[in-house]
């Protein structure tokens, strides 16, 4: 990509201590196991939650369940996937469904997956997927635009993952004040330009920067996530300004969760966006390059104990 960024933080740069960099993001998976049922006989040595175990894709087994005439299980997306044929004894699967198996699962309970990211809760087993889909302890996606990141993890983890894999700039305080140059501003394809990682308030903020095509014309947008949930990011807001020529644009507004991914807050248009005339216009020159001078600060609202409103508290 045929651009430069030039970054004039207000704020110190983050030191090397303030970044902890904890054990790598394990996954939650199970080991494979295979599973004869036939009459019911189950070795003592093997848990109802190991029997529930689908031994193709080792996830758990939702009804339908299936089962070959031996008595082996898999579930139903696997069932498709193997053609028929049982993948424990190779003999032809047909449409018996284990309702016995399915019976035991119901009166099951069982605690959420992430219970070792802190998530203490206990659900019946044919609940538990509709749980962990929302569950607020699990696994944080990368929040690096531009790429197809797979890591997941927690905070801590995925601030030291932006800082080592993906070099992102990190800086503390609530102030920024950024520089955006690019030579042909009217080429935006594939052009996904920063991301800016503030620590502030205890907290960690994204803040993003890029050029897509809206329509037939180029439009730049910034725009701040927040390195949480939606709940706590709802106790933040935040302004962005840019200007130039005696203008300016002034957008404020509250930080989006990374929960929503960067693609879902940019075609939400929910943040700061600079039609391509009016970035060349505050650009000046002879509007052939792209400056853009991007400035902006984080606060905490607090409540007001008298009327409760919230109030904001400026200090970082």
């Amino acid at each position: 990509m045929e651009s430069s960024i030039e970054c004039v933080s207000s704020s110190d740069g983050m030191n090397e201590d303030e970044i902890t960099h904890p054990h790598p993001y394990s996954r939650f998976s199970s080991s494979k196991q295979s599973n004869n049922l036939n009459g019911m006989v189950i070795n003592p040595a093997t848990s109802v939650h190991e029997l529930l175990e689908c031994p193709v894709c080792t996830n758990s087994m939702y009804p339908p369940i299936h089962q070959c005439h031996n008595g082996h299980t898999l579930c139903s997306t696997c069932k498709a996937r193997v053609h028929n044929r049982c993948p424990t004894c190779r003999q032809e699967l047909g449409d018996i469904r284990c309702l016995v198996l399915e019976k035991v699962a119901e009166s099951l309970e069982i605690p959420c997956k992430y219970r070792s990211l802190g998530c203490p809760e206990i659900f019946p087993y044919y609940s538990k997927l509709k749980h962990e889909a929302v569950c607020n302890f699990r696994p944080y996606n990368c929040p690096y635009a531009g790429s197809e990141c797979s890591v997941a993890g927690d905070i801590q983890y995925l601030v030291a993952h932006l800082k080592d894999d993906h070099k992102v700039d990190m800086h503390t305080g609530s102030t920024f004040n950024h520089r955006y140059v690019k030579s042909n501003p009217r080429d935006v394809e594939n052009a996904t330009w920063m991301l800016t990682v503030f620590h502030c308030y205890g907290q960690y903020f994204c803040l993003h920067f890029e050029a897509f095509q809206l329509g037939t014309a180029p439009v730049y947008m910034a725009f701040l996530r927040f390195m949480g949930d939606e709940i706590e990011a709802r106790n933040y807001s935040y302004s962005l300004e840019v200007g130039g020529n005696g203008r300016k644009l002034i957008w404020e507004g509250t930080p989006r969760s990374i929960r929503d991914s960067h693609i879902e807050v940019r075609d939400s248009h929910d943040g700061l966006i600079i039609q391509s005339n009016m970035a060349l216009f505050f650009s000046g020159g002879d509007k052939k390059e792209l400056k853009l001078r991007v400035t902006g600060r984080i606060w905490k609202e607090q409540t007001n104990p008298d009327g409760g409103a919230c109030i904001p508290n400026l200090r970082s």
